[in-house]
């Protein structure tokens, strides 16, 4: 069993972006992050927190169609927005040929994904209360067009990285 981190309430979209922040605070060249939850659970949301807070270029939104962005930051290593729900084997990440050690690398949908590509993961899962539709198949919704509502947010770690990380 992975050790939690992280379990709390987070009540409105700009809570989400403020964990991402929290969790960009933490994070450095090579780390590895998957984001679960239902469709405009706040998998994008919390992604474009963690990009402000780096200095992210460029808006961060869901690379769906795309499958992955890359952002230049300010200072430090790049951000890699991947999406992984049009893949269909952990190959087809392995095939973007992403800079996975001089990168903080963001895979939604990434469960079952980043397997062997790194042995310390931080998975963060967003559960959402309502489990209400959030539109279309593999989007996330614009914050704007969200309610706002409560999700609880688990962060669990694997490997020796984060043997010692508090959130």
């Amino acid at each position: 069993m992975s050790p939690v981190l992280l379990d709390t309430t987070v009540a409105t979209t700009d809570e989400m972006g403020a964990l991402g922040a929290r969790l960009a605070a933490v994070l450095h060249a090579g780390d590895v992050v998957v984001l679960t939850g239902p469709l405009g659970a706040g998998k994008t949301t919390l992604t474009r927190g963690l990009g402000a807070a780096l200095g992210a270029r460029g808006q961060v939104s869901s690379p769906t169609f795309v499958l992955a962005r890359t952002h230049p930051t300010t200072a430090g290593p790049d951000l890699v927005h991947v999406d992984a729900y049009r893949l269909s084997d952990p190959v087809e990440l392995d095939d973007l040929d992403l800079d996975w050690d001089a990168s903080i690398v963001v895979v939604e949908w990434g469960r079952g994904f980043v397997d062997g590509i790194s042995e310390s993961v931080l998975d963060v899962e967003i559960v959402r209360a309502t489990g209400a539709d959030a539109g279309d198949v593999g989007t996330d919704l614009d914050p704007d067009d969200v309610p706002d509502e409560p999700r609880r947010v688990i962060v669990t770690a694997t490997g020796p990285r984060w043997a010692d990380v508090a959130l």
